[in-house]
């Protein structure tokens, strides 16, 4: 199958993270079969999900070393109703293909797989390997057991290329993610008698007011990057919840918040001024009333940002793929830092437009899955004898 047919199969998997990807990851594990090659799989702990990670050995049967190419199988949800086609039934419209997930990422997942004949008949000079993972959408949950799991085989892979889409250009750098959960426990009180509870909405609005301003200080100039399109870090409360009835002060409060920070920033320049305000100055007021009252704030997602690399070996890559890195690094997040972290030289290159992700009518320009192919094409050739 081409590239198109492969993406429109790939649309037909209703993917959407709350979902299981199996069947889609069956149905390229066949493909990969039928070709001679022995995927593995990694599978979440209910088994509802699985990773799965392909070598195809260089001309010597080496495994070790060589290029990953890297895709997330889950997608963001489709609401129906503000469609113009059904979101998992890929259509063609114009120069335009249409489905959920059409550019974030199977567009690059399905590019990668109709390539497989031509890697297979490649006599390659290193391995290349393709990276299927799940859960990308909700903290890039799958990715970290299969780069343990490529670890504990030994396979050492040198390069890998994320394919996010970046209109082909290749991302040498991107933010990283970090989602707290703030959990607030006062003491019930009749709202008469407002003094006698301690109120978890009003210390959490103290709380957020803080993190708004520390926020403000992020933009600052001295915190910023020129090479990103938002060059500061951001900081942002954007779910919340509290309270039981008009008339009770209430005992418990909830919110998250996301921290996107550049990659020369970490998660103590947040987590510290925070908390010290919470220690010095908002449980001890808490406290005055119940000592029992505290507040708690937990890390629920933890993605690394991934940081622009000098590296000869990454200029060397780009050469060879006839690429140049763009000149903006890009402030969303992927599974490009994890595997920069795991000692893997990484780049992030991918067909079509980010702003056309996680929107109703997501579609890639037939264009960018050409530009895609030969840029694979490019890549086999380089990797060859």
């Amino acid at each position: 199958m081409n590239t198109i047919e492969w993406l429109c199969r790939l649309i037909a998997y209703d993917t959407t993270s709350h979902n299981s990807n199996l069947a889609l990851i069956d149905s390229v594990a066949n493909h990969f079969l039928s070709h001679g090659l022995n995927p593995w799989v990694t599978k979440n702990e209910d088994y509802s999900k699985a990773n799965l990670f392909v070598t195809i050995p260089a001309a010597d049967g080496s495994e070790q070393g060589g290029l990953i190419l890297s895709g997330h199988t889950d997608v963001v949800p489709a609401e129906h109703e503000t469609w113009l086609s059904h979101p998992f039934r890929a259509e063609i419209r114009e120069d335009k293909l249409y489905g959920r997930g059409a550019v974030d990422m199977k567009g690059f997942i399905a590019a990668v797989l109709a390539a497989v004949p031509a890697m297979k008949s490649a006599r390659l000079k290193y391995p290349l390997h393709i990276a299927l993972s799940y859960d990308e959408e909700v903290g890039c949950l799958g990715a970290r057991g299969m780069i343990e799991e490529i670890q504990a085989r030994g396979l050492k892979p040198e390069y890998c290329i994320v394919g996010e889409p970046t209109g082909m250009k290749a991302v040498l750098a991107h933010k990283g993610i970090h989602v707290f959960r703030c959990r607030l426990h006062g003491k019930p009180a009749h709202s008469s008698l407002p003094d006698l509870g301690v109120n978890t909405i009003e210390y959490a609005a103290h709380l957020i007011c803080f993190i708004q301003k520390l926020a403000e200080r992020f933009k600052q100039p001295s915190y910023h990057d020129p090479n990103f399109n938002v060059p500061h870090s951001t900081l942002s409360v954007n779910t919340i919840r509290g309270g039981h009835a008009n008339n009770i002060v209430p005992s418990f409060s909830e919110f998250h918040f996301d921290y996107r920070n550049l990659p020369q920033m970490s998660v103590l320049d947040v987590i510290k001024p925070i908390s010290d305000h919470i220690r010095h100055e908002l449980e001890p007021l808490m406290q005055k009333t119940d000592s029992r009252a505290l507040i708690e704030i937990d890390e629920i997602v933890s993605v690394p940002a991934m940081s622009a690399s000098g590296s000869p070996k990454i200029t060397g890559l780009l050469n060879v793929l006839e690429t140049t890195a763009a000149k903006e690094s890009v402030s969303y997040t992927t599974e490009g830092g994890l595997f920069q972290q795991a000692g893997i030289h990484t780049i992030i290159c991918g067909p079509g437009n980010i702003e056309q992700a996680h929107r109703p009518n997501e579609f890639i320009e037939l264009a960018q899955l050409a530009q895609c192919d030969a840029f694979l094409e490019r890549l086999i050739k380089a990797f060859s004898k």
